[in-house]
């Protein structure tokens, strides 16, 4: 428990804080998971459409510092490799 009101507040803000960030990650994982389950289908259209509803929730991780930008990248670039992979 908070001992002082400050600490109080900041356990309010935290949970806060945790809830917003853990939308944000679940977000930006059901899109990776989507474009991943579109190239297992073999359909290079919907993969291409699912991997540009993704980037940008990645984008959002980044630039609000919930993700390393090189974590992203990888992402993105294996994920893009994939796309163009297929036929």
């Amino acid at each position: 428990m908070a001992n002082t009101k400050s600490a109080e507040k900041a356990a309010r803000q935290a949970e806060k804080h945790r809830a917003r960030n853990v939308a944000l990650r679940s977000r930006a994982r059901s899109g990776l998971r989507k474009v991943t389950a579109a190239v297992g289908t073999g359909d290079k259209a919907a993969a291409t459409a699912a991997y540009r509803e993704a980037m940008p929730a990645v984008d959002a991780l980044v630039s609000k510092g919930k993700i390393h930008r090189n974590k992203a990248a990888r992402h993105k670039s294996r994920l893009s490799a994939r796309i163009k992979k297929m036929k």
